[in-house]
C-alpha cells in the first residue's frame, strides 16, 4: 500500500503499520475555548484523522476530560467515522498519559509511532505527548487538529514539544503521508476525506477534471463545434 523501504530509510516519517492515533479531548466545551483556529476548520480536521484511521487500519485511542462537566462530550463525528475507536475514559487526570489504562491500550498495540492531536493544544496535546516521548515513542503531533486558546500559548506549546524530540504535522500532510500513493484500491475513499474535510475546493477541480474528461467521451455539451460551423456557412 505505501512505500515501506523509503519509511524505513527516513525516520523522519510515518510508518503506518506502527502508527497509534490518539485523539485526546476533542470535547465540545473545550472547543468553546478554541482562538488560534477557527473551529470548524478544527473539527473538520478532527474528522479526516478519524476516518484516515479507520481507512488505513490505525489503532485509534480517544478519552475525554470531565466529560460530565462544562469540557462537554467528545464530538461525535469521531466515533461516527472510525468505529473501531477505542474510548477510555480516565479518572480526572489532566495528562492522559497518567492514566494507566491509556498507556496499557498502546503499549499492547506493539506500535512506537503515535500521532497526536489534543484540545487544548498546551495541556491535553503537549502534556502526554512529553510523557510518551520520556517512554521512547516516535510522536508527530497534530497541530491543525489542536486547538488552543491564544496563538501565542500554541507557539510555546510547540517549541517545547519539539525540543523534547516531536515532530509538528498537520492533517495534510498526515493524509498523503498514511495513503502514500494513489496506487492503491482506496485510493477515492482518501481522496473523499481531504475533500470532505481538509480542502473542500479541491472538490470543484475534481468536478472539473470529470468534465474534461466526458468531453473528450462524447463530446462538448454547447456543441461549439457545430456553432463554429453555421458561422462559416453563414454569407457575410
Amino acid at each position: 500500500m505505501y512505500d515501506k523501504s523509503a519509511v524505513e530509510k527516513n525516520k523522519w516519517m510515518i510508518d503506518p503499520d506502527d502508527a497509534v492515533m490518539l485523539l485526546i479531548d476533542h470535547q465540545s466545551g473545550l472547543f468553546q475555548l478554541v482562538r488560534d483556529i477557527d473551529q470548524p476548520v478544527l473539527r473538520r480536521h478532527v474528522c479526516a484523522l478519524a476516518r484516515v484511521a479507520h481507512l488505513a487500519k490505525i489503532p485509534t485511542f480517544t478519552t475525554a476530560s470531565v466529560p460530565d462537566g462544562p469540557n462537554g462530550p467528545l464530538i461525535p463525528e469521531i466515533h461516527k467515522l472510525n468505529p473501531d475507536a477505542v474510548y477510555i475514559p480516565r479518572t480526572g487526570q489532566i495528562n492522559a498519559w497518567d492514566n494507566p489504562e491509556w498507556v496499557k491500550a498502546i503499549e499492547k498495540t506493539g506500535r512506537k509511532t503515535l500521532l497526536v492531536a489534543g484540545t487544548l493544544t498546551s495541556v491535553c496535546m503537549a502534556f502526554p505527548t512529553l510523557s510518551a516521548l520520556v517512554a521512547g515513542y516516535k510522536v508527530f503531533t497534530i497541530v491543525d487538529a489542536s486547538g488552543n486558546w491564544s496563538q501565542m500559548a500554541t507557539e510555546i506549546t510547540l517549541a517545547r514539544v519539539v525540543q523534547a524530540g516531536a515532530m509538528p504535522i498537520d492533517t495534510y500532510a498526515v493524509l498523503a503521508e498514511v495513503m502514500s500513493t494513489w496506487n492503491r484500491p482506496d485510493a477515492l475513499e482518501f481522496a473523499g476525506a481531504m475533500v470532505d474535510y481538509i480542502v473542500p475546493p479541491y472538490r470543484a477541480l475534481m468536478e472539473s477534471y470529470d468534465k474534461a474528461q466526458d468531453v473528450q467521451k462524447v463530446g462538448h455539451e454547447t456543441k461549439l463545434d457545430r456553432l463554429q460551423t453555421a458561422r462559416t456557412k453563414t454569407p457575410a
